[in-house]
């Protein structure tokens, strides 16, 4: 298992980064609207739809949703903020479940419409990233911070786990291995974040590293808050396209909560 890991990230990993540092901005969104698609046909088995129709109606539903999110592009931060609030309820609902959603079971169609809202505002905001100055360098700066919190996160949890951080929802996950996860992220955002940020000062760089965290704690939301829909499916893994790894939202569940809030965050802070 952990060779394939290793194998299918060796290949996506040079992929990822060129597409970063060279697609512009509009063959960007048209690539992480794909995997989007991808991620949104792994969804359509949480909703319980088993046929091929359904499942194919539901992801050209969402192709459409994508496409009117690029005509309304202009208002990414409202969509970002939607989504950024969506996974702090998110974290409200982990502390409850499995019981709270277990009476209270989301239908099809609440699921269904949840969907597009988890992927749609973080395409458009990773393309918001590679818009803003230094794009491709802030774009690559997000993709590694979430791969630092997940790497570490795991080699913590490995290495040194005790404590269930979320047994309910996934019960491989430490405190150990999410402060290991935290650790890595604060490295990498004080090394490259003087690199790719060029502050002027400790506390412009205190603000980068400050939120630089708060999106890693939020990258580990997104993470978790996957597995809590796949956990209330009876699901373990979103898919099977990526060996070693799962399905595509079992990779990119982390990116979907970062995303936004990295861009949402630059924004605000004017950085």
């Amino acid at each position: 298992m952990l060779l394939q890991r290793v194998i299918t990230a060796l290949v996506l990993l040079p992929l990822v980064l060129a597409l970063a540092w060279f697609a512009p901005a509009g063959w960007l969104y048209l690539a992480f609207a794909v995997i989007g698609l991808l991620g949104a046909h792994e969804w359509s088995a949480l909703l319980g739809l088993t046929t091929a129709p359904a499942r194919l109606a539901y992801t050209a539903g969402c192709a459409l949703l994508i496409a009117l999110a690029w005509v309304l592009q202009a208002y990414w931060q409202w969509l970002a903020a939607a989504e950024v609030l969506w996974w702090l309820f998110a974290l409200y609902l982990m502390f409850g479940f499995p019981e709270n959603l277990q009476r209270h079971r989301p239908g099809t169609f609440a699921l269904g419409l949840l969907g597009p809202l988890l992927w749609t505002p973080a395409i458009l905001a990773l393309v918001k990233l590679r818009e803003m100055p230094n794009g491709a360098e802030r774009l690559i700066f997000l993709l590694v911070l979430v791969w630092a919190a997940d790497v570490g996160a795991y080699l913590a949890g490995r290495n040194f786990g005790r404590v269930k951080l979320a047994p309910k929802v996934s019960p491989g996950k430490t405190r150990e291995g999410a402060l290991g996860g935290l650790l890595v992220c604060f490295l990498w955002a004080v090394a490259a974040g003087a690199y790719v940020f060029m502050p002027n000062d400790l506390a412009t760089l205190a603000r980068i590293v400050g939120l630089s965290l708060a999106v890693a704690l939020l990258s580990i939301v997104g993470d978790l808050g996957i597995s809590m829909f796949k956990r209330l499916s009876g699901i373990k893994d979103s898919g099977k396209l990526l060996p070693g790894h799962g399905g595509v939202l079992d990779r990119v569940d982390s990116l979907l909560a970062a995303a936004p809030a990295m861009a949402l965050g630059l924004y605000g802070l004017q950085l």
